[in-house]
C-alpha cells in the first residue's frame, strides 16, 4: 500500500527560504536552524518529519517532535500536524491518536509522536529515526545528552534543532559546535531573509524594541546580551581573536588558577595567565586529588608562577599535598568574603575582575566551550544592594557540553588577589629562597 502523490503534499511548495534551507541541509545528520520569531519554524519542522516518515522503508520508523513543554507541543504543533495529514484520512492512509498526540502511516508503520522536554522519562528506551527539537533554547541539555542523542544511535537517526537565540544554552552550544563538527549543518535566517513579516511591521518593531531584544528575536544574534549578563558572547569572541607578540607580557607576573573537580561530570582545570594573555588550559576528567596535585607541581616547576590560587571547596587534598611538597599555594574560598564589599562573595568579585580584564584587552584561547562558559552567567542585586553572580548550580542547568563552567572558574581564580612579579621583588631584597617569597608583600592598597 502506498500513498497517492496527488492526495497530499504536506503543505508544499515551501517558502523560498524554506526550500533553500532544505536544500542546504540535505544529507546532513544534525541540522541547527536559528530563525526569527514568526518565521515558520514549526512549519518546516513538521514538513521534515512527515516527508521522512512517508519515505522511510525501514522497519517501523519512529520520529519525535519535542517542544520545551508538553502543553506547548500540543498548542504549537498538534493542530497543525493533524491539519496537514487530514487529506489522507479518506484514503485510510493515516491513523491519528488524539490521546497520544501521534500519527501513524499504515503503509510502513512509521509513527510521529509529540513530546515535551518537561517529561524526559516518557521518551526513554526507544529507537529513533529522527527528531525535531523546537525552541531548543528552553530545553534542558540533559534531554538531548541523556535521552534523545542515545536514542538516535541505533539507526544513525537525524536531528533538527530549531529556535530563536536566547542567551547561552543548549541551542547556542549546538549552533557553534556545528561550525566545526563533521556531519553538522547550521544556518541563520533573520527577519530580513525570510520576508515572513510585513516590512512596515518590521520597522515598527525595530523602533519600539530595545536593540538587544530586537537583535535576539528578529536578527537571531546569539551575541546579543541581556541586561543581566556579565559578559556577552561578543566580548568573549573579541578576546579570543586578540593577539600579542611573544615577549609583550614579560613585564607581568605569571599566575595559575586551579579548579579541582567537585562532581563526577566536572573537570579539573589548570589555567595559566600572564598579564593580558591567558594560555590554553589543562583540562582533566576522572583524576583524583593526588594525581591533580602532581600535575600542578609539574606546571609550577616548569613555569615558576608568582602565585597559584586553588579553589578550596574541592581542592583541600590538592592544597595539602602541594604544601607537603614545599610548594607555596593559596587556597581560595569561592563563598568567602570579598575584598570589595559591593560583591556578595569572593567568586563574584573574581568574575567581575576577570570580566573587566576581558573587555580591557584580555586574550583567551579560541575555544568554543570556554567562550560559552564566560558568556553564560547572569547577575542580580541582593537586598543589601550587593552584586551576586548566578550560582554554579543554576549555570549547570543551562550550560551544555561539560555542564559546568570549570574553565572559566579556573581563569577567574587568577584574579583572586593582585600579584607582583617575583623578579621585581628580588631587585629590592636578598630573599632568593622560593620558600621565603611573598608575592603580596609589596602590594599597597
Amino acid at each position: 500500500m502506498s500513498i497517492p502523490s496527488d492526495a497530499v503534499r504536506f503543505g508544499y511548495p515551501m517558502r523560498q527560504w524554506q526550500q533553500e534551507c532544505a536544500k542546504l541541509a540535505a544529507g546532513k545528520r544534525f541540522v541547527v536552524l536559528a530563525l526569527h520569531r514568526r518565521a515558520g519554524k514549526t512549519e518546516i519542522a513538521l514538513k521534515k518529519l512527515l516527508d521522512s516518515a512517508v519515505k522511510n522503508k525501514l522497519d517501523l520508523p519512529l520520529y519525535f517532535y519535542v517542544a520545551p513543554f508538553l502543553k506547548q507541543a500540543r498548542a504549537i504543533a498538534w493542530s497543525r500536524l493533524k491539519q496537514m495529514v487530514a487529506p489522507l484520512l479518506p484514503y485510510g492512509h493515516i491513523e491519528v491518536s488524539e490521546s497520544d498526540m501521534m500519527v501513524k502511516f499504515p503503509h510502513n508503520g512509521a509513527v510521529i509522536r509529540l513530546y515535551g522536554g518537561d517529561q524526559p522519562d516518557a521518551m526513554r528506551g526507544v529507537r529513533l529515526d529522527g527528531v525535531v527539537i523546537d525552541e531548543v533554547a528552553q530545553i534542558k541539555p540533559d534531554v538531548w545528552d541523556d535521552v534523545l542523542q542515545p536514542a538516535l544511535s541505533d539507526r544513525l537517526g537525524w536531528m533538527w534543532a530549531i529556535g530563536t537565540p536566547s542567551g547561552i544554552n543548549l541551542f547556542s552550544s549546538m549552533y557553534f559546535m556545528s561550525k566545526t563538527e563533521p556531519d553538522w549543518f547550521s544556518a541563520r535566517y533573520t527577519v530580513y531573509d525570510t520576508d515572513a513579516l510585513n516590512k512596515t511591521e518590521v520597522e515598527r518593531l525595530r523602533r519600539v524594541m530595545a536593540d538587544t531584544a530586537f537583535a535576539r528575536e528578529f536578527l537571531c544574534d546569539f551575541s546579543a546580551s541581556g541586561d543581566d549578563q556579565l559578559l556577552s558572547l561578543t566580548d568573549a569572541e573579541a578576546a579570543a581573536h586578540r593577539q600579542y607578540t611573544p615577549g609583550d607580557m614579560d613585564y607581568a607576573p605569571v599566575i595559575m588558577g586551579v579548579d579541582p573537580a567537585r562532581f563526577g561530570s566536572d573537570r579539573s582545570v589548570i589555567f595559566r595567565r600572564q598579564g593580558l594573555v591567558a594560555y590554553a588550559p589543562l583540562v582533566y576528567r576522572g583524576i583524583d586529588n593526588m594525581d591533580l596535585a602532581g600535575r600542578v607541581a609539574q606546571q609550577m616547576e616548569h613555569y615558576k608562577p608568582d602565585a597559584v590560587f586553588i579553589d578550596a571547596g574541592a581542592g583541600s587534598g590538592v592544597i595539602d599535598r602541594l604544601r607537603q611538597l614545599g610548594l607555596d599555594v593559596m587556597e581560595i574560598n569561592f563563598g568567602g568574603k570579598a575584598v570589595n564589599q559591593k560583591y556578595t562573595n569572593k567568586r563574584t568579585e573574581m568574575w567581575y575582575e576577570m570580566a573587566d580584564w576581558v573587555r580591557e584587552g584580555g586574550c583567551i584561547p579560541n575555544d568554543n566551550d570556554l567562550k560559552l562558559e564566560l558568556a553564560t552567567p547572569t547577575y542580580k542585586f541582593n537586598a543589601a544592594n550587593q552584586i551576586a553572580l548566578e550560582s554554579k548550580d543554576d549555570i549547570r542547568k543551562r550550560l551544555p557540553s561539560s555542564g559546568s563552567p570549570d574553565m572559566a572558574d579556573a581563569l577567574a581564580l587568577t584574579f583572586a588577589y593582585p600579584v607582583h612579579k617575583r623578579d621585581q621583588y628580588e631587585q629590592y631584597t636578598n630573599k632568593t629562597n622560593r620558600g621565603e617569597y611573598d608575592p603580596y608583600e609589596l602590594i599597597t592598597t
